[in-house]
């Protein structure tokens, strides 16, 4: 039986081909970060989640595929969350090189990362709310945003808890917090940042046209 996924205009079409692809792309970019991480504790646990993510796409494709856009975002978050695994969030080259570049005091590689975990999912959460429970117009965007905020600081949460009980000598190298006290106020704030700028956009891009009355 062919499964086909429709996009947010409703078309059906066949996306397998292409979501195959992406979960071989991250799938091998995945294996490549899991060999010899720097901390593989922290690896660990820092792939809980993910693992479970895309776990639970795979089990719910046939039930519920999402549009092509939307596996594209998911595999960006994916990718970014898996090179922060692997090096540590703190310890990330190319966060050191924006340090250095920006005269930073801290590694910002996490902020981005939190930044871009209300960017890039963000839309897939509101194909979830549009096409199951029907939500539509600003209160599909405004649901968006909130339900954001709402899992970042469930995560924070999560996370700390995680830490102490898995592994609780990793402490702020597993949290990223890099001595800053209100660091998860901060991560909050960048996802949602990043959630609005992406709900701007999409309303922007997909804004109804007004009918043209025929005379």
């Amino acid at each position: 039986m062919v499964v086909e996924a429709r996009d947010q205009r409703g078309e059906g079409r066949d996306n397998r081909p292409v979501v195959l692809g992406l979960l071989l792309a991250y799938g091998l970019i995945w294996i490549w970060l899991a060999i010899e991480p720097v901390d593989r504790g922290d690896w660990f646990l820092e792939n809980l989640l993910a693992v479970t993510l895309v776990t639970v796409l795979i089990a719910t494709y046939r039930r519920f595929p999402f549009s092509l856009p939307s596996y594209y975002l998911i595999t960006a978050f994916l990718v970014l969350h898996a090179i922060g695994a692997h090096y540590t969030y703190a310890e990330v080259p190319f966060g050191f090189w924006l340090k250095d570049a920006w005269e930073l005091t801290r590694n910002p590689f996490d902020r981005i990362v939190h930044f871009a975990y209300g960017a890039l999912l963000v839309y897939p959460l509101r194909e979830m709310l549009v096409r199951l429970a029907g939500v539509r117009g600003l209160w599909a965007t405004a649901l968006s945003v909130s339900v954001i905020l709402a899992q970042s600081g469930f995560f924070e949460v999560i996370e700390a808890i995680v830490a102490m009980l898995v592994s609780p000598e990793l402490g702020n190298l597993y949290l990223g917090t890099q001595g800053d006290e209100w660091d998860a106020q901060k991560d909050m704030a960048a996802a949602f940042v990043g959630s609005l700028l992406t709900m701007a956009l999409t309303m922007t891009l997909f804004k109804p046209q007004p009918q043209r009355s025929s005379t």
